[in-house]
């Protein structure tokens, strides 16, 4: 007789829980796939956008979801992403290989400046990762023989196996391969959360002092982290640039560090999911923002930072009322309705209390 034991870690060691998790997925791609026959060109550019604001998510959802470490200068790296691929196609090299070259060399570089980053926790690690977005904006300027300064660059056409891919003249292509970018991103985030590396981000997320006490290198696994948070987040960077057509130092400011932070607590921390859901708000806040604006007070009436102001409030309500974000909230609707009639209102209590091994990082 074959006995088999099923333990906490089972449904996060399988790529999908059950069947049924398999078949909603596979609906819900198919569905991805045909989108451009069901919705047309203004709509097919809202939902591409989406989906590039999801990888970036990804990326860093990896460092500050799945490590515990706080970054805002993502935007550096979406830069240095952007700025690569371009220049390595300028120089001649097909898309195929100089965007996954330019996602290394974004990991590369992230792993070198995680170096002396990760010796700092909480604030200041978030102070100095926004000091490299902000240098990254001067070094574009500088760097103008090569970046072009503030006049900027203009993304060239993607060609694959002769077929030729552009945001404005073929959405529907454009779409196709971001939604291909998309699908590998989120699974190579998934195999790595199943791997032991995953389980060490996690563990030195939860406690630095009980991984170490597992064994688990800390600085190894922080500059591991940061090296695949950056490569996926310098992917994404590229993508941008196809999908705006020109950009500068401008496109990539502090700004932009900022909403992917928000993004990815309005969505859940440390859960894929939450880097998509957080992606839709970030992408059709600003349109609905426009419509809203138009129908109460007329589209002629400019209000200066509304959108930042929204977003800013939305952050504010989910950090009081739902910490673990939209993600989270859904979770807790789904368990409500499976244990129902006998949930009960404290099974979802916050947790008030913390560890005391967390005074001793």
């Amino acid at each position: 007789m074959r006995i088999h034991f099923k333990t906490s870690y089972e449904h996060d060691i399988r790529l999908f829980p059950d069947w049924w998790s398999f078949f909603v997925y596979a609906i819900l791609i198919a569905i991805a796939v045909v989108l451009p026959w069901l919705i047309d060109d203004f709509f097919i550019g809202e939902v591409t956008n989406v989906l590039i604001w999801a990888i970036a998510g990804l990326g860093l959802m990896m460092l500050t979801g799945q490590t515990g470490q706080a970054s805002l200068g993502h935007a550096a790296f979406l830069a240095l992403g952007c700025y690569s691929c371009i220049i390595f196609m300028e120089q001649g090299l097909p898309f195929l290989i100089a965007f996954p070259a330019a996602g290394v060399l974004t990991g590369v570089i992230g792993t070198i400046i995680a170096i002396p980053a990760i010796r700092l926790h909480g604030i200041y690690l978030a102070i100095a990762t926004m000091a490299i977005s902000i240098l990254a904006d001067d070094i574009i300027v500088l760097m103008e023989p090569i970046t072009n300064g503030v006049s900027g660059k203009f993304a060239p056409v993607i060609n694959i196996f002769g077929i030729e891919i552009e945001r404005w003249t073929t959405p529907d292509r454009f779409y196709w391969l971001v939604l291909a970018v998309t699908i590998i991103c989120t699974l190579i985030y998934r195999n790595i959360l199943r791997s032991p590396l995953g389980r060490a981000f996690a563990a030195v997320r939860d406690s630095e002092v009980s991984a170490m006490a597992m064994g688990i290198h800390i600085s190894r696994t922080k500059a591991i982290a940061f090296g695949f948070s950056c490569a996926i987040t310098g992917l994404a960077g590229a993508l941008m640039g196809f999908f705006a057509g020109a950009f500068n130092n401008e496109t990539f400011s502090i700004v932009i560090s900022i909403t992917l932070l928000m993004m990815i607590v309005i969505g859940g921390l440390g859960s894929i999911h939450g880097a998509f859901f957080g992606a839709v708000v970030v992408a059709f806040l600003p349109q609905f923002l426009s419509i809203a604006k138009e129908t109460v007070i007329g589209g002629g009436v400019a209000i200066p930072g509304l959108e930042t102001g929204v977003f800013g409030m939305i952050l504010i309500l989910f950090i009081l009322f739902e910490p673990m974000g939209i993600y989270g909230r859904w979770m807790k609707i789904r368990i409500w309705f499976e244990l129902f009639p006998f949930a009960r209102k404290d099974m979802f209590k916050r947790q008030k209390s913390y560890l005391k091994t967390e005074r001793l990082r």
